[in-house]
């Protein structure tokens, strides 16, 4: 009789020990992002924030040690579900953090979505991801591409001008963007009278330039980043539009880029939930720790990578490590006010950020601060179903 009792508590035992391992051991995260192209920059600015929060809880993210294992999406969509399943499958890791090109985030929500694996998106703007694609595994530190877009629209509608010409390249994130400024700037009593656009990552902008001269609008409204964003505001300036028709944008457009811009920058006017010289208590802790840790000045995508990991921290905390407790992960993130660089905000129902839209002047080589566009934004999250 006790050796039954002895054999039925070893394999009692038996089957408790992986789950007890799962709650306990390495948590393995894979980081999709772009290495190489016109967004490597921003993907090694993420992976970069992303280390860094994990580094001050000493390696650990609710109790659990962290693994990174790393694949570069090559902003490719095509791809996009070849590498997210290599992360799922063969790697075997408990959570996808990704990425930076929205074409790509939304193959890897779906394949997130399909599979019930955890994705916090650090990046990506689609809409869709906390609209039609949303899931209770499906997060967002970032923003959705209608936030800085509508913020923007807000800002040029209060400044007077009537016609606007937008620009972008042809993919979700400048088609969103665009929509969302369309959508507050006409609201705000203006007219956007030409939408120009062309395909990603093409960056032969002279006969749009041409057009936008020949046009003559009260303002521009654009969104690029990276590489393009460089080339797209110096070839602005070569151009002679800049003093002549005043730019706006996405942040984007001069965040991380302004060293390469220049003196072409000065002056232009973005909104977006991050900036240089906030200020605050929180920024200058984490900006003096990046510049410290990486010798580089932090960037939005940064500190987008640096609370995708606090948001990972706050729900794995809630589960008591257990990533597959989905239900308690969520609920913690929801009902959370997370202490971020950028100022502090929520996540909503659909799980993109409530957030402070800032408007901000280049000045030097600097993002600086010179309002709030839009005060606790939250994305209307239409079409989003959980």
């Amino acid at each position: 009789m006790t050796l039954h009792r002895t054999a039925l508590a070893a394999a009692a035992l038996a089957l408790a020990l992986p789950l007890a391992q799962a709650q306990t051991g390495k948590l393995k995260v894979g980081l999709m992002l772009p290495y190489t192209g016109t967004f490597a920059a921003l993907g090694n600015a993420i992976e970069n924030g992303f280390r860094l929060h994990v580094a001050e809880q000493g390696g650990k993210l609710g109790g659990r040690e962290i693994e990174i294992v790393k694949v570069d999406d090559e902003s490719d969509p095509a791809k996009a579900t070849d590498n997210i399943n290599k992360l799922i499958k063969r790697d075997s890791v408990d959570v996808v953090v990704g990425t930076v090109h929205s074409g790509v985030a939304m193959a890897m929500a779906k394949v997130a979505k399909d599979t019930g694996t955890m994705l916090i998106v650090p990046n990506a703007g689609a809409d869709a991801i906390t609209g039609p694609m949303c899931a209770p595994n499906i997060f967002r530190s970032s923003f959705s591409n209608w936030q800085p877009g509508y913020a923007a629209g807000e800002v040029v509608a209060k400044k007077g001008h009537k016609n606007v010409v937008t620009i972008t390249w042809k993919y979700a994130a400048g088609d969103e963007s665009v929509k969302g400024f369309k959508e507050a700037f006409e609201k705000g009593g203006g007219k956007v009278t030409k939408e120009l656009s062309l395909p990603f990552p093409n960056v032969e902008f002279q006969a749009l330039l041409t057009e936008i001269a020949a046009a003559k609008p009260d303002a521009v409204y654009t969104f690029f980043a990276g590489g393009g964003a460089v080339k797209f505001v110096k070839d602005y300036a070569a151009a002679g539009l800049k003093g002549k028709i005043p730019l706006y944008g996405a942040g984007f457009l001069t965040d991380g880029t302004l060293e390469a811009q220049g003196a072409d920058a000065d002056g232009l006017l973005t909104t977006l939930h991050y900036a240089d010289g906030l200020d605050t208590p929180r920024d200058k802790t984490f900006r003096l720790a990046y510049a410290k840790t990486y010798k580089l000045q932090p960037d939005v995508y940064a500190m987008q990578g640096y609370d995708a990991a606090q948001m990972l921290g706050i729900g794995l905390a809630a589960a008591k490590g257990d990533i597959t407790k989905k239900a308690e992960f969520g609920a913690a993130l929801r009902k959370a006010k997370i202490d971020s660089p950028r100022g502090a905000f929520t996540i909503s129902a659909s799980h993109n950020p409530v957030q402070d839209l800032y408007l901000r002047q280049v000045v030097g080589k600097e993002n600086k601060v010179i309002g709030i566009a839009s005060k606790a934004l939250p994305d209307p999250g239409r079409g989003c179903r959980m």
